[in-house]
């Protein structure tokens, strides 16, 4: 996680240097709209549009793996319980005689 936080630091800092030495207005247009603004606010918004679309594609995966972990631990605590009642019946592991 740390990498990953670090490679999006990175990558933010080269977005940012691209878009303070770019500072012009430009005329930004969608469908019917129209308006003056600064190359760094369409930059950085970009930027942000691309970062959280990134985010929506993980989130199926995350909440995958989030469910079988949890499928998981259950079955771990249903194997630790049997185990449990097992050594309680034979009064504990019997020593192996080759």
């Amino acid at each position: 996680m740390n990498a990953v936080l670090l490679v999006l630091v990175a990558l933010l800092a080269l977005v940012a240097a691209f878009a303070v030495q770019n500072p012009g207005v430009i005329v930004v247009r969608f469908l019917t709209y129209s308006g003056y603004t600064s190359l760094l606010v369409v930059i950085v918004a970009a930027f942000a549009a691309g970062v959280a679309s990134a985010g929506l594609v993980g989130l199926p995966g995350f909440f995958r793996r989030r469910s079988e972990a949890g499928a998981a631990a259950r079955r771990i605590r249903e194997l630790e319980a049997e185990v449990g009642d097992l050594k309680g019946k034979t009064g504990g592991p019997t020593p192996f005689a080759p």
